[in-house]
């Protein structure tokens, strides 16, 4: 604040603006935080009881995820996905229920949209033991109307912060 008193017109004005960009940029994180939250939550309330035919081979995941085998096979490794061992004519195959399936594709999401594998299996062990997130939801919603309010006395600050802009550029 101390800045809008030296910078010119110009400088001082788009500062003020960038306080209101940094606000709805913290309000849009904030809403998209909640939109996972809520889609995570969705996916992790699925029923997992075992029903025929609902779960794919390694080879059925990696093309409807469009990854590598070894792709899955290392996140599995790290501890993404657990698959289930079945025994077949061959030998042992990797089956991935309803669960490992929703953990691959949540998996698979981070990691497009750039997060490192411990931000993923922090993320991963949160799913695991999500149970109810109303607290986490209520939490995000008060997030959402302190910036609300922190908006909402930036613009009644904004005759004032104009004042001293403009006191300061007729000097």
């Amino acid at each position: 604040m101390r800045q809008i008193r030296i910078d010119p017109l110009d400088q001082a004005v788009a500062l003020v603006s960038e306080f209101h960009a940094r606000l709805n940029q913290e309000r849009e994180k904030t809403l998209a935080a909640r939109s996972a939250l809520e889609s995570i939550s969705a996916e992790a309330t699925t029923d997992d009881a075992p029903v025929e035919g609902d779960s794919m081979t390694i080879t059925e995941l990696t093309r409807a995820l469009g990854v590598r085998a070894s792709t899955l096979r290392f996140w599995e490794s790290v501890g993404l996905v657990e698959p289930e061992r079945v025994t077949t004519a061959a030998g042992t195959a990797r089956r991935y229920p309803v669960r490992a399936i929703r953990e691959a594709r949540i998996t698979a999401a981070l990691r497009a949209g750039g997060y490192r594998i411990l931000d993923v299996q922090t993320a991963i062990t949160a799913v695991r033991e999500l149970a109810d997130v109303a607290s986490s939801l209520a939490a995000l919603d008060a997030r959402l109307q302190a910036i609300a309010q922190r908006a909402l006395a930036l613009l009644r600050s904004g005759a004032i912060l104009a004042d001293i802009i403009d006191r300061q550029a007729h000097r």
